[in-house]
């Protein structure tokens, strides 16, 4: 969510209010651990997935928090990768994308699981396409191993690493691969994780537990904002969440590649 808030709400925002503005960008789960030690000062947190805001909530940090967009998961890749023409025939239907993200040579790059929640949604989706395509081995074929250090980068820098082709394709938020003006190629709802109505008939079937012991389940591809209890400037921290609810923030959010807000608030 970094290009959205970063160049178009944040400045928007602060230039409106005569504030300044100062945007964060880490694994969700990561800053909310950091917010919630008192590591981390901020006033307004915004997160995929009801769990990092959870984190905040058990700590007594937010009251509440509500939807401002969502996603969905899809195929990323760059168009300097020597595959982008794989990656193109798929698109097309001419080739499984799953069959072009386990060739030879080919870097995939994705964050780190335990730490975020789009590491995590590249798992549980990969497991949820082995069950849907009937090919048992399909997560293990592409990511070796859950926490595979040859793939997990930070979550700032895969975008960026996508872009000037240091890594070949990314299973990635169709709102991140927009926002960086990068081809996609698209996945059915049963694996996508998008849609919220196939959260108990589909998605609930996928669970996966990392070395650490933590197991990770899908969560709604819902992005929540929240104001911190502990938020310095908390009027403004009020209205920025209100803005990212108003029509103009909202467009904002749409020409950026998210879809609209989905389900209640937390």
């Amino acid at each position: 969510m970094g290009v959205v808030m970063d160049s178009a709400a944040g400045p928007t925002f602060a230039s409106a209010h005569h504030a300044s503005y100062q945007g964060i960008g880490q694994g969700s789960y990561a800053l909310a651990h950091l917010l919630a030690g008192h590591q981390l000062q901020a006033d307004v947190f915004v997160t995929i997935t009801p769990g990092p805001m959870q984190v905040l909530k058990q700590a007594n940090m937010v009251a509440n928090a509500v939807p401002v967009a969502s996603t969905q998961m899809v195929i990323s890749y760059s168009p300097k990768s020597r595959f982008a023409g794989d990656f193109a025939a798929a698109a097309q239907g001419r080739k499984t994308w799953y069959d072009v993200l386990s060739e030879p040579g080919l870097r995939l790059g994705r964050t780190d699981p335990a730490v975020d929640p789009q590491g995590a949604n590249v798992l549980l989706a990969l497991q949820l396409a082995a069950d849907y395509y009937h090919r048992p081995d399909l997560l293990k074929r592409i990511t070796g191993s859950p926490q595979n250090p040859a793939q997990i980068f930070t979550e700032p820098s895969l975008m960026s690493r996508l872009e000037a082709g240091q890594i070949d394709a990314a299973v990635s938020y169709l709102s991140a691969a927009q926002s960086h003006d990068l081809p996609t190629i698209s996945l059915p709802d049963e694996i996508n994780l998008g849609d919220p109505a196939m959260q108990s008939s589909w998605y609930d079937r996928a669970s996966i537990t990392l070395d650490n012991g933590k197991t990770l389940k899908v969560q709604p591809l819902v992005f929540y904002a929240a104001v911190l209890g502990n938020a310095r400037q908390p009027q403004l921290a009020r209205d920025f969440v209100a803005f990212l609810q108003s029509p103009q923030g909202q467009a904002m959010f749409r020409e950026h590649g998210y879809s609209p807000p989905r389900g209640n608030g937390l």
